[in-house]
């Protein structure tokens, strides 16, 4: 009978149903208790500003509530010293968005009842925000983020990607906020309004590759393998949406064949995006060039269904006045960032380092001796 079960089409095709129902249903139970669970620690950190304002406890009132709490549910981590601390600054740091009630938690009493009322929207809101990610992102937002616009960002771009801690932590230390749509683009007169303003948020600059170790002398041909031996890092800087194509693309243009540095398509924008890199300061000829490469692509690779492909130009430095003149009359849409990279080594050490090609060819002599 269990084997007639088992090789029976229909009865499997509902087992695996009821299993995607069931993790289903326990994603859905973990993302009700963490939401829960940064509802209570919001409401407990006004609690606790409130209490220390209002209550003649002293100062170590918060050592013996978490004993108390411990005491009671000693299965329950989140009730140690330091958490209360968190949840405290957690409310405290984002009161200091209420826009409307400029001061202190403690002057918040004497307020009218409309502007309470709007600050308890705020405060509302935020916490929606906050209930989306785990309560360790939100400790790790507070503590790195001077500001509550990027510590929203921060948040908003966890959501939106399922970053684990340690990307999150990555992207906060490396500005991530700071660097987004910063790059100098034609994007507002070359680009459809909607696609313009999605297309901007995406470029950063500068654009941080110190996942790469590279001889300070080095050239475009080894950037560019650098960054595709680590794509996985490239992706993650590049940002949601970028899927890699390949590099040194050809492309035929009359009797000549053309190379593209590295191809990509955007899922969210929905068209092809070409990088081009150069290893010196932007001169004007590289967005004629690079113009050139995106009506090759619109041409040749793009579809009916395909937005105006774009072109990203990564250089070791830039005059912003000059690539503003550049791009002033460039009817492609191009943004021109920098590429930051610090973990250079010195150039007499380059070739004392094994390439990768020879590090595979050892490692497949080793295998071969083992057989």
């Amino acid at each position: 009978m269990v084997n007639e079960l088992l090789s029976d089409k229909q009865y499997r095709q509902w087992l695996i149903d009821i299993k995607q129902r069931v993790r289903q249903s326990q994603l859905k139970a973990a993302t009700a208790v963490n939401s829960a669970l940064i509802e209570f620690y919001w409401s407990l950190g006004a609690d606790i500003v409130q209490k220390q304002q209002q209550a003649k406890w002293g100062s170590g009132f918060l050592q013996q509530l978490s004993k108390d709490l411990l005491g009671e549910f000693p299965d329950i981590k989140g009730f140690s010293y330091r958490n209360l601390v968190y949840a405290k600054q957690l409310y405290l740091f984002y009161c200091q968005k209420d826009i409307i009630v400029k001061q202190p938690v403690s002057q918040l009493k004497k307020t009218n009842s409309k502007a309470k009322q709007a600050a308890s929207l705020i405060g509302q809101q935020i916490v929606a925000q906050l209930a989306r990610i785990p309560w360790g992102h939100n400790v790790t937002i507070i503590q790195k983020c001077p500001t509550v616009e990027q510590a929203l960002f921060y948040v908003s771009k966890t959501i939106e990607n399922n970053w684990a801690r340690s990307v999150l932590t990555v992207q906060i230390e490396s500005d991530l906020y700071g660097r987004t749509g910063k790059a100098i683009s034609n994007f507002e007169n070359t680009l459809p309004a909607s696609q313009s303003d999605l297309a901007r948020e995406l470029l950063k600059d500068p654009y941080n590759l110190d996942f790469l170790t590279l001889a300070r002398d080095f050239n475009e041909r080894e950037l560019e393998n650098g960054l595709i031996e680590h794509v996985s890092k490239f992706l993650m800087e590049l940002g949601a949406g970028f899927a890699y194509m390949g590099k040194q693309v050809q492309l035929q243009v009359g009797q000549r064949d053309f190379f593209l540095d590295l191809l990509f398509y955007h899922t969210r924008l929905h068209c092809y995006v070409v990088i081009e890199l150069k290893v010196t300061e932007f001169e004007p000829e590289y967005a004629g060039k690079l113009n050139f490469y995106i009506k090759a692509v619109d041409e040749q690779l793009r579809s009916k269904e395909d937005k105006p492909t774009i072109g990203i130009l990564l250089c070791k430095g830039k005059d912003k006045v000059v690539v503003e003149y550049a791009l002033s009359d460039i009817n492609k849409p191009i943004g021109v960032s920098d590429f930051q990279l610090t973990n250079c080594l010195p150039d007499e050490l380059k070739s004392s380092l094994p390439s990768i090609e020879q590090i595979e060819a050892e490692l497949q002599m080793v295998d071969q001796s083992k057989l």
